[in-house]
């Protein structure tokens, strides 16, 4: 067989099959009391992460917790690494943002199930290993613009300028922001000193996450000031996610989402951004230096 085509000889049961179920031949009591450990801390990171990513993409906190749990769940338990990376991620806000301000949660759906259809198709085509030709100037442009991204959408709240039907575009979303701009300075004040916490948090002690110290102290400072502050100082203006949306009481029943395909035009514009949400370099990147610690010194070119 020609050398271009030896990639496509592979074994679906060694290409596919779960890590999860090789791991647990040889597991011990010792590493479930360390993976326990590590996964309650995860927990508590992910889940503040999880409802902030939720809001920022444009769904809700609801979405954001269930899609932590659920897809956290699916992934570890049919991954195809010991030590790949599933959890909220930053980027994704960028993407799912746009999606859904233009094409609704119907072509977010698309999108997903296309980006996973992708995913199989590289897989059986083995090219994990292509993510080591990208330039590296890409994953630094790239991060930087999410960063910068990520900031521009994270301004609404910040001043709480309390702003809906925000546009998706960077340079509309300013304009936007300038011809509307006022500043709650309570949601300022308590930006900063959510902000401040996890730039000195690490400073302080690494055991703790920045995050969960500034989640925790900025909970308690506001819950203080909305019940024991005077109604002159203004704060019933302060609002929490409990005013904003209904949060569930356990995980929602899955059911069929209401697909509209009449317009033939959503699959062309999807396809372009269905691959970045189903491939984030981010972690793909940080699945390989974990794969380089993990003992093995090495990375399983199929995974992708």
């Amino acid at each position: 067989m020609p050398q271009i085509f030896r990639f496509m000889q592979f074994s679906i049961k060694e290409v596919f099959a779960p890590k999860l179920f090789q791991t647990l031949r040889n597991y011990s009591g010792a590493q479930f009391g360390q993976d326990a450990l590590a996964g309650v801390i995860v927990g508590i990171v992910a889940i503040p992460l999880a409802i902030a990513f939720g809001i920022s993409s444009g769904v809700g906190p609801t979405e954001g917790l269930v899609t932590a749990i659920i897809a956290g769940l699916l992934i570890s338990v049919f991954g195809g690494s010991k030590v790949q990376i599933g959890g909220p991620t930053g980027a994704f806000i960028v993407i799912i943002y746009g999606i859904i301000q233009e094409f609704g949660l119907a072509g977010l759906m698309i999108a997903t199930v296309m980006a996973g259809i992708l995913l199989i198709i590289m897989g059986f085509a083995k090219l994990g290993s292509v993510i080591k030709f990208v330039p590296y100037p890409v994953i630094v442009g790239f991060t930087a613009g999410i960063a910068l991204t990520i900031f521009s959408t994270q301004m609404n709240d910040f001043f709480g300028l309390g702003l809906s039907n925000v546009p998706a575009n960077f340079v509309d979303k300013w304009v936007f922001y300038a011809q509307h701009f006022h500043v709650n300075w309570w949601a300022l004040g308590i930006g900063t000193f959510s902000l401040l916490i996890c730039i000195f948090m690490p400073r302080i002690t690494k055991h703790i996450p920045g995050s969960l110290a500034a989640i925790i102290l900025a909970t308690l400072a506001v819950w203080l000031l909305k019940n024991y502050a005077p109604e002159s100082w203004g704060v019933a203006g302060l609002q929490t996610i409990g005013d904003l949306y209904a949060l569930p009481h356990g995980i929602p029943a899955p059911h069929m989402p209401s697909l509209d395909l009449a317009e033939g035009e959503t699959f062309l514009s999807l396809d372009t951004q269905a691959l970045p949400g189903g491939i984030h370099h981010r972690d793909v990147r940080r699945h390989r230096v974990a794969a380089v610690g993990d003992g093995s010194g090495r990375r399983d070119r199929r995974q992708t």
